[in-house]
């Protein structure tokens, strides 16, 4: 099984100072920059475009497609942003790869900025994680320092400044208007759509946001080749990516695999369910993706396969949970962040995700009454799509997708709290716990 993994973008994780600029360049760093800045622009942009690649942040839209939204004509400066702003429940992967690798992302910014005629580009890091912006600070000044970054790029006329930017620690500012709001130093709240930003983004200038790990992939498939990147992973789902596996199994972690892997593939890799347990849910994307369960087991965790079944592939947070977890419980803590991140710009989260936090809370303590099971299918029909973001939406998702699984379970909370129809020691992961 372990050929299934394609180590390009963790080659390098655990390596002795994988992080500093020295070991990036003595281990076949830059060789893609330096491909890059000897092509055109438009070849740069062309390539990653021919090359399949998707976001990698969520969405999965076209990430050369989305370069090329950005008009050129206009006279306004161009920008890049990374949203290395990673918050949703259960991923783990872009901050790793930033403590890890961080000049492999800084390699990807010099190529995509090139491709885009950009000379100014933002890292935008999760307020909570100091030690992956002191890391990524420090990697940015050894880029300036050995010519990568500032004025003339290497001798070819190409300038380009970098900046990170942390944040105030806020989930809603991984909604890329939201993030702008904030980069621009105003209160992080999403904005009304048109115009998008690649028109009018970052100071109402033309702005492409990218998600750390779709930049980090750019330097291997420049250095590599159109081919070489699309013979991994499914037809309309190409290359690899990093799945985030954690909660009840033997290794938990980051793996590296092709697109369209599917979940018993990568139970293997971590080790199955933790010994004398068995799957009963997980999430293939985070949170905010609805909840799948064994008969999803071989369904290809790619962008396609997971549409067919009803979800989404969203981070690749697969957050895996065994027979000893109370799935109210589980959904009541998933709504109450949702409840706590919701900016409050619009009446439907605000109010909504209150409502639905209000009602679990009756049905985990077993004081549920006779309804409320619809009554909270009712509350996520009016807040499901007619909020400004898909904050909301994750909201809802894990809800709605909870209910369709395990609706038995929920209105046993008409009469039994969830704690004695599922002791939570049983599911703990550490002391006290069955391991």
């Amino acid at each position: 099984m372990t050929d299934l993994l394609t180590p390009v973008l963790t080659e390098n994780w655990g390596k002795d100072k994988s992080w500093t600029y020295d070991f990036y360049a003595q281990h076949g760093g830059f060789e893609a920059a330096k491909k890059a800045l000897k092509m055109k622009p438009e070849e740069v942009m062309n390539t990653v475009k021919d090359a399949g690649l998707r976001g990698r942040g969520g969405a999965g839209f076209p990430t050369g497609v989305k370069w090329s939204f950005i008009p050129q004509a206009n006279p306004k400066p161009k920008y890049l942003i990374v949203n290395a702003d990673e918050s949703e429940p259960g991923t783990c992967k872009d901050m790793p790869l930033l403590l890890a690798s961080p000049h492999l992302l800084l390699e990807g910014i010099v190529i995509s900025a090139y491709a885009v005629n950009c000379h100014q580009a933002y890292i935008y890091i999760r307020g909570e994680a100091a030690h992956v912006a002191r890391r990524m600070q420090a990697a940015v000044a050894s880029m300036y320092e050995h010519g990568w970054f500032g004025k003339d790029i290497q001798g070819t006329g190409f300038d380009l400044d970098v900046t990170v930017h942390s944040g105030a620690g806020a989930y809603i500012c991984g909604e890329e208007t939201a993030l702008l709001e904030s980069l621009e130093g105003r209160r992080g709240q999403p904005r009304l759509k048109p115009p998008f930003p690649a028109v009018e983004g970052l100071f109402a200038s033309p702005t492409v946001v990218n998600n750390v790990e779709s930049i980090s992939t750019v330097p291997s498939i420049i250095k590599n080749g159109v081919d070489w990147f699309a013979s991994m992973g499914t037809e309309k789902s190409n290359g690899f990516t990093i799945y985030s596996i954690s909660g009840h199994v033997a290794r938990p972690g980051q793996y590296e695999a092709p697109l369209g892997t599917t979940f018993r593939q990568l139970l293997q890799l971590a080790g199955g369910i933790r010994k004398g347990h068995q799957l009963k849910f997980f999430t293939p994307g985070g949170s905010s993706t609805p909840m799948l369960t064994e008969e999803h087991l071989d369904t290809p965790l790619d962008f396609e396969g997971l549409a067919a079944v009803g979800s989404m592939l969203g981070t690749k947070a697969m957050q895996t949970f065994d027979e000893t977890t109370s799935v109210v419980r589980t959904t009541t803590r998933w709504a109450e962040f949702y409840q706590h991140e919701s900016c409050g710009k619009c009446t439907p989260c605000r109010e909504g995700t209150q409502w639905l936090v209000q009602i679990l809370k009756k049905l985990e303590a077993g004081q549920g009454e006779e309804g409320d099971v619809d009554k909270l299918l009712a509350v996520c029909d009016d807040i499901n799509g007619l909020s400004f973001c898909t904050l909301a939406g994750g909201a809802v998702s894990c809800v709605t997708s909870a209910i369709a699984h395990f609706r038995p379970e929920f209105e046993l909370g008409y009469t039994t709290p969830a704690w004695e129809a599922f002791p939570y020691e049983k599911s703990a992961l550490f002391e006290g716990g069955v391991k």
